[in-house]
């Protein structure tokens, strides 16, 4: 890919980002500055949470599985290259693989709190 191509693929990411960041700011209502009426706005549509809880939910199971397969791969990487140290390569793959998906758990966990709690 060229740097053009990846300097466009970026700006459009960072775009989409800045655009989902901006629907709570303009799903706001005229009277969204009285308590009584952002408490029913509250409660007769989810959708900004649904829609947080999605980005969120998505983003951390893209980035965990992309970890997941960049760290696979130099594992395999490392094992073709140094059989005799294939135990110790994989004691660390899981260890990471591990991390990485804890990091994934807690973000369903936050995602289930914004929608059950929040």
């Amino acid at each position: 890919m060229s740097k053009l191509g990846k300097k466009l693929w970026m700006l459009g990411l960072v775009l989409l980002l800045a655009a989902a960041l901006a629907v709570p700011a303009l799903a706001a209502g005229e009277d969204a500055g009285a308590p009584a009426a952002q408490e029913e706005a509250q409660e007769e549509s989810g959708g900004g949470k649904t829609i947080g809880s999605a980005l969120a939910i998505g983003l951390a199971a893209l980035g965990g599985g992309l970890g997941m397969g960049i760290a696979t791969g130099k594992a395999v990487e490392s094992i073709g290259r140094q059989p005799e140290a294939e135990s110790k390569i994989r004691t660390m793959l899981m260890l990471g693989l591990v991390f990485i998906e804890t990091a994934i758990i807690y973000a369903l966990l936050v995602v289930i709190l914004i929608i059950f709690v929040l």
